[in-house]
């Protein structure tokens, strides 16, 4: 049985749908005190609501304004923050040859640059909070798998990796723990964007024989706030139903 963290302050950035939104819900539904961010108000708004949130404010996490006043939020309606999830991410597809510079800075600007300044800026109420944990989304695509037209994706995502191995080991000393899911292909509003024939090809690839639920990658992200995985930091799990695993399609087949 784990150490309840119902009371507890949890901010999740890019909470206003898919995994982030899934996120926020199970720690809402774990009597946490959460604070949804997202680059639209009124998206938040309406995130809060369904998931039972405490709160929610618009935020660009690539603005360190941005980030700073995310902290100022928990620290005001929360009363502090026991949990950071930094969640916020972009993925729009484009090959090599034809991805735009606007698109690179988009992307590393959200994924990558936007996950050190949220650490960055809610580290002074993560120090104070005596158990602080900081979980990143982070993905299989880059730091595991490659994808074509996510060059600048797998880089952000691969980056994320590098930050939090260094921020694990300069945050140990304060008693706030650094860790990363990877989530491999999770049934989201994104994903099924990608139409059908994506979809297919990818279930038929993974093990389980299913895409993930975005309530399996929160309940990863729930177990690594909780006091019992307060010794693990600077790890990563990989949320995927066994698809990395194969060594070729005739493995699953």
């Amino acid at each position: 049985m784990f150490t309840p963290i119902a009371g507890r302050a949890v901010v999740v950035t890019g909470g206003t749908r898919g995994i982030g939104k899934g996120i926020a819900a199970v720690f809402a539904g774990a009597g946490a005190r959460v604070l949804v961010t997202g680059r639209d108000e009124a998206a938040a708004r309406t995130a809060a609501d369904e998931v039972g949130a405490a709160g929610y404010m618009a935020a660009d996490v690539s603005r360190k304004a941005d980030c700073e006043k995310v902290a100022a939020a928990a620290a005001e309606r929360l009363g502090g923050l026991d949990v950071l999830c930094a969640n916020a991410g972009v993925f729009p597809s484009a090959r090599l040859g034809d991805l735009a510079e606007d698109d690179i800075d988009r992307v590393l600007g959200v994924n990558l640059k936007g996950t050190i300044l949220t650490v960055q800026a809610c580290l002074p109420l993560l120090r104070a909070s005596g158990h602080g944990r900081v979980i990143l989304t982070s993905s299989i695509t880059g730091p595991v798998t490659g994808y074509p037209g996510w060059t600048h994706y797998g880089a952000s995502k691969a980056g994320q990796l590098g930050f939090m191995r260094t921020a694990a080991i300069e945050l140990a000393r304060d008693g706030i723990t650094v860790n990363a899911v990877l989530p491999g292909n999770i049934m989201t509003e994104g994903l099924a964007g990608l139409g059908d024939d994506y979809v297919n090809g990818m279930t038929a690839a993974i093990p389980m024989r299913r895409l993930g639920t975005v309530e399996e990658i929160g309940h990863t992200v729930l177990f690594l706030a909780t006091d019992e995985a307060g010794y693990i930091t600077g790890q990563t799990i990989v949320v995927d139903g066994g698809q990395t695993l194969p060594e070729s399609p005739e493995a699953v087949s």
